[in-house]
């Protein structure tokens, strides 16, 4: 599709952060590799620098790895296109600094080949998994080597321009990379242990519980029952509740108060409220929690109202604007979410941030 929203959904700050990385590994290279001191008066004089400049490059472009992530937690706009161009982003960035690293003969090449094997490998796995509907979650092994990875890289460019012929140096540079590469070693190991199911080499690994399965399953163990109230969502919540096997041990029921007479005559909010505030509002969705809660005797509600679009807006109440609050045993609470996207994945989004506050509260 080429709506003007699936652009807005897809150029999010976290994925045109994560696009900035990948543009900027040529320059990066170029500051690392080319001849530019000499390119400039006075060059021989500012050839020091070229390390620094190339060093301190590397390292905005790595950083900017957290703060696209944090962007789309934080934002809750994690996308198909940012969970392909992310991982890439990353590889791209550690593969070309490593083959500049070889190139001018700073690293010797069977160490950028461990680390490049070690990426093909774990790709594919992924993409074998992927093929069979299951995501491989990433373990501290991958996150630790790509720390190491990224300050033995820095070590290695700056070694020289810090202190030259420094053997305690070169000796700190390589203890570093050596950790790297060990811990390349097992994280790619820890992918094949795994993945070993799903190429045939031993049983395949219990998919991850959804988030529904988990809901249910923390209430049984807290011996809650669950209810929901949703406008918006139109029962989406409450049909991911009761999709799992078991859940009726659990879960009471749903009210779809679509409407809004619904939402006044059978779950008990305010005609005042509604009418002075609307219907998506704070005030609302912690009444119909209660009301909910009342209505079918079940510990934990939440409710949700909000505007999926594409019409509806209001001033103060751009599409994407959804109210979600609970009650559980007596405490209640609602926060204000401003999600991106079209009207199913307003929704859809929606009955997720429900299910994971549920989780939560439990």
């Amino acid at each position: 599709m080429s709506s003007q929203n699936d652009k807005t959904t897809v150029w999010t700050p976290a994925n045109v952060v994560t696009v900035v990385r990948i543009a900027g590994v040529p320059l990066f290279v170029a500051a690392f590799l080319a001849p530019w001191p000499a390119w400039l008066p006075g060059g021989h004089e500012i050839a020091w620098a070229q390390p620094w400049v190339a060093a301190a490059l590397f390292a905005v472009l790595a950083a900017t790895d957290g703060v696209d992530g944090y962007l789309a937690r934080s934002r809750n706009e994690v996308t198909d296109f940012g969970k392909f161009v992310d991982p890439l982003a990353d590889k791209i960035l550690v593969a070309a600094a490593l083959l500049a690293l070889t190139e001018l003969q700073i690293l010797p090449s069977w160490v950028a080949l461990v680390i490049l094997v070690r990426e093909f490998i774990v790709s594919g796995l992924r993409m074998i998994a992927a093929a069979q509907g299951a995501v491989v979650a990433a373990s501290w092994y991958g996150k630790a080597k790509t720390c190491f990875q990224i300050a033995a890289i820095l070590m290695f460019i700056l070694k020289d321009a810090i202190m030259p012929d420094s053997q305690l140096l070169f000796l700190g540079s390589w203890l570093v990379m050596l950790i790297a590469l060990a811990l390349t070693i097992v994280s790619m190991v820890d992918y094949f242990m795994k993945c070993r199911g799903f190429l045939g080499l031993g049983p395949k690994p219990e998919p991850e519980p959804t988030l529904a399965e988990q809901v249910v399953a923390a209430a049984k163990d807290a011996n809650v029952t669950l209810g929901t109230a949703e406008s918006l969502t139109g029962g989406l919540i409450s049909a991911e509740l009761t999709s799992v096997p078991g859940s009726s041990a659990v879960v009471r029921g749903g009210v779809t108060s679509y409407a809004i007479d619904v939402k006044e005559n059978l779950l008990g909010v305010s005609g005042d409220v509604l009418e002075s505030q609307g219907a998506v509002d704070q005030d609302v969705v912690l009444q119909m929690a209660q009301g909910a809660a009342e209505k079918l005797r079940a510990d934990l509600v939440v409710a949700v109202s909000g505007i999926a679009g594409p019409g509806g807006a209001e001033p103060d109440k751009p599409v994407g604007t959804v109210w979600m609050g609970w009650w559980f045993k007596g405490q209640s609470g609602a926060e204000r979410l401003q999600l991106k996207g079209d009207r199913d994945k307003i929704r859809q989004q929606t009955a997720h941030a429900a299910l994971k506050k549920m989780k939560d509260l439990l």
